[in-house]
């Protein structure tokens, strides 16, 4: 039996719910956060949670994880976890979330962070009620740890643009374009909740009222699904008794959920937001975009090219005034004194790691982390009335034609 050195620091047992592409994600970072940043606690990656036990312990072996469960109520029953990380699909978000805050485990959870409003709500009801109890729970929005996009936080917060008067936002994919591309479930509502709505354009919601510092108050939205109807996945063996109106001869299923959404919005301090969601954009693989025009200057970013910010200074002489790029990877920049010289770029999987550091970081000194469900919550209340006002022919006006 061996003993623990005397300055180790408190494990931070770690089980983790999916395995897919977030649940790969995710335990890149959880192995790298503390080598890289100096946390409070060891995470360890104990126990990865799969219903097919095959694929789960190949998962687990590649990934990292000591053991594997099949069962999530068992996972969430052991006394040697601390935290459950939820990278499920959204259908099944709540029921874990819920379940590991009241056996007072720290939960993680992927965005969105539920399928409906009444969700988040129970979600956000048990993490008060945890949060007394000295439990932590953190909604996982990579995108407020792009340390460009922390440093335009911070600019904004500092003024340097002042009144913020324009929020542009839009989020660009073309993954499912090919309308032979199979009826995953990121294409099936009672799963995924919405489609590219809820998928990327919770990102943008999310990252346009944390880099405002202001709520999104009203929206005027308009949504569409271009190709109605997909083939099943290969791995479904033609089973179409689970998708209500599929064709079984056809091995075809419908797609419930938008390809793509457009929305205006009003913000809390005054300023108005346009919006755009959707997996067609054909030639754009993870185009996710934001520029605020404020009263003194403008900032812009592309995460297409994620180590740069583009900052107008307004005020200045407008014979040399213009967008400059910065370089968000000098030792003063968020994150970015983790790890590499200035100038050698962090990548996608750097924004994981951050994002599990600030968690690791607040359960070890007792702090609340951000974004909380509440935070989370309040995205899910934008989704659903985008969803409701696309929803709604009678805002729409149609153009006469000329008689």
């Amino acid at each position: 039996m061996t003993s623990e050195p005397a300055n180790a620091k408190p494990p931070l047992r770690v089980g983790i719910a999916g395995y897919a592409f977030m649940g790969a994600v995710h335990s890149q970072a959880w192995r790298n956060a503390g080598r890289f940043f100096d946390l409070p606690v060891e995470p360890r990656l104990q126990v990865l949670c799969g219903r097919n036990r095959a694929n789960a312990e190949a998962a687990a072996a590649k990934m990292g994880w000591a053991e594997v469960e099949t069962d999530v109520e068992r996972l969430i029953a052991r006394d040697d976890i601390d935290v459950i990380d939820v990278c499920t699909p959204g259908d099944s978000h709540a029921d874990i979330a819920i379940a590991a805050l009241e056996a007072g485990k720290h939960v993680l959870c992927e965005k969105p962070l539920a399928n409906t409003v009444a969700e988040a709500e129970a979600m956000v009801k048990a993490a008060e009620a945890a949060r007394a109890r000295g439990v932590r729970s953190m909604v996982a929005f990579n995108y407020r740890r792009v340390p460009a996009l922390a440093l335009a936080r911070r600019m904004v917060a500092d003024g340097r643009i002042g009144d913020i008067r324009h929020v542009r936002a839009v989020y660009l994919q073309d993954w499912i374009t090919d309308p032979e591309a199979p009826l995953g479930w990121r294409l099936q509502k009672e799963r995924a909740g919405s489609g590219a709505l809820g998928d990327i354009g919770a990102h943008i919601i999310d990252a346009t009222q944390y880099l405002t510092g202001q709520q999104i108050s009203g929206v005027s939205a308009l949504t569409e699904t271009f190709v109605k109807e997909r083939p099943l996945p290969a791995d479904s063996g033609g089973a179409v008794s689970d998708l209500a109106g599929a064709s079984a001869g056809a091995a075809r299923g419908p797609v419930t959920v938008d390809d793509a959404a457009l929305w205006t919005a009003r913000f809390s301090g005054g300023a108005i937001g346009s919006f755009e969601a959707t997996r067609f954009a054909a030639g754009r693989k993870n185009a996710m975009r934001v520029e605020l025009n404020g009263s003194k200057g403008s900032l812009a970013f592309d995460f297409e090219a994620m180590n740069e910010l583009w900052f107008h200074d307004h005020t200045e002489d407008a014979e040399y005034a213009g967008f400059r790029r910065i370089l968000a990877t000098e030792p003063g920049h968020p994150y970015a004194g983790a790890w590499w010289p200035p100038g050698h770029g962090l990548g996608y999987e750097h924004t994981f790691v951050h994002e599990i550091r600030d968690f690791a970081t607040a359960i070890g000194e007792g702090t609340d982390p951000e974004p909380s469900f509440a935070d989370g919550l309040r995205v899910g209340r934008v989704l659903a009335a985008v969803e409701s006002s696309a929803a709604n022919d009678s805002r729409f006006t149609p153009i006469a034609e000329a008689s």
